[in-house]
């Protein structure tokens, strides 16, 4: 592992934790050369499946692309790391499971529902991209069936 400061190859491990109901190992490391402490994080990888877009057409999905837009609606709201770092998680090991190949609109609905536990506020920005809402009347649909 490089080191992140002065990109000297050799580091040691000073100490290694699971973590996320031991689903990944956090590790404290060292830099030989300057001693710099750093962390990463080692998990399993579940992810490698294809997206099926809305007009056909299929990609590899990109976890930083869909943490991205969830944290632009999660903006300014008390929405730790932790929690969106927890749900997509838990809905990579879900889509991960259907098979090789997931449809954009389970990945759209996924994360939304998990975003509604979390912050109903988050919850309506992602909704309001996801589904496109054209007018005031769509995105008043959406809070009225939430406050239901």
């Amino acid at each position: 592992m490089k080191c992140p400061k002065c990109k000297f190859k050799d580091t040691s491990v000073i100490d290694s934790r699971e973590t996320s109901e031991g689903k990944s190992i956090r590790r404290r490391r060292e830099c030989e050369k300057c001693k710099h402490r750093f962390t990463t994080f080692e998990k399993i990888e579940t992810t490698n499946f294809i997206v099926i877009k809305k007009d056909n057409s299929r990609e590899p999905y990109n976890r930083e692309k869909l943490e991205r837009g969830v944290w632009r609606a999660c903006e300014k709201r008390p929405v730790t790391q932790e929690q969106i770092e927890n749900m997509l998680n838990e809905l990579e090991e879900e889509w991960a499971g259907m098979g090789k190949e997931v449809s954009s609109k389970v990945i759209g609905e996924g994360v939304m529902e998990k975003l509604k536990k979390i912050d109903e506020v988050a919850y309506i920005r992602f909704a309001s991209v996801y589904r496109h809402f054209k007018d005031l009347e769509t995105f008043q649909r959406e809070v009225r069936k939430l406050m239901d």
